[in-house]
């Protein structure tokens, strides 16, 4: 089978190409430069050319706070673009892997873990676009993965910030008031390959919460990076989200209930704390 994976330079589609080598299908990786994804007439010309039966949609837009004041482009690439994926594999009777993201929750009060089945209620532009993009995919056969605080080696993320924040800062606030998981790449992306390479998608349709086991603040996160990396000069301080004013409302305990998709693909999850220590001593090599 030919797989596409789009937004192959970014940190979910960089960890699919390390994972390609292994695989008994034919791995076909974009991103803008090889394929522009808003267009139509080139997802389906890409399609039909290469014979593409599966998409692995790694691309998005994912400034939450940017997406504010630039919705329209915010809804092209998480939205429309995934539309076009998707009636694109309905016409060869294909499949679409999309990631979507817990802020689809961010309205909700939460207390306890999300489910699958709870009703979206996104709060900012970010939120509504993914969830827009999650009903644009409804067209095809679709695997869609809803994770959350994604971070890996690659790219632009909260850990590669803090990295450099605590080794070169004597002092830093980090709010302690938003609860969630830090989810490896590495580990999602291990999880959706094996899921393809076993042909578990074909009997398994339908929307899964993937993040890393356990929970933590933005707060705790960051102690933890400073910890396994030896930061400890840098003092770190929790702080209440009001103090880094947002133009949108981040949720403040955005767990995501992995239930479903372990008893489904019996996997087991690490934990957030593990993944981060393999990140790590990825980036040290």
């Amino acid at each position: 089978m030919n797989i596409l994976v789009t937004g192959a330079n970014g940190q979910l589609g960089t960890h699919m190409r390390l994972l390609a080598p292994q695989s008994n299908h034919r791995w076909l990786f974009t991103d803008v430069e090889e394929l522009d994804i808003t267009a139509r007439e080139a997802v389906e010309n890409y399609v039909k050319e290469h014979e593409v039966r599966m998409i692995v949609n790694c691309a998005a837009y994912t400034n939450v706070d940017r997406a504010e004041s630039d919705e329209s482009t915010a809804l092209r690439i998480n939205a429309e673009a995934v539309g076009y994926m998707a009636e694109a594999m309905k016409k060869v009777d294909g499949w679409l892997v999309h990631f979507s993201t817990d802020y689809v929750f961010g309205g909700n009060k939460n207390n306890r873990p999300c489910t699958e089945e709870e009703t979206p209620n996104p709060t900012g532009a970010y939120g509504r676009t993914k969830l827009a993009g999650e009903k644009a995919s409804e067209v095809c056969h679709r695997l869609i993965f809803r994770t959350s605080w994604l971070y890996s080696e690659y790219g632009k993320n909260f850990l590669l910030t803090m990295l450099n924040l605590t080794a070169t800062k004597p002092e830093l606030k980090v709010v302690f008031d938003q609860v969630g998981t830090p989810t490896y790449a590495g580990d999602l992306a291990k999880a959706v390959f094996t899921i393809i390479e076993n042909d578990e998608y074909a009997s398994h349709e339908g929307i899964f919460n993937y993040a890393n086991e356990g929970v933590c603040s933005w707060f705790d996160f960051t102690k933890e990076i400073a910890r396994q990396t030896g930061h400890i000069t840098c003092r770190v301080l929790p702080c209440h989200s009001n103090e880094y004013p947002s133009p949108v409302e981040r949720p403040a305990y955005s767990v995501l209930d992995k239930t479903k998709f372990k008893e489904t693909f019996h996997q087991e999850i690490p934990y957030w704390v593990d993944g981060l220590e393999r990140c790590l001593a990825n980036i040290k090599k």
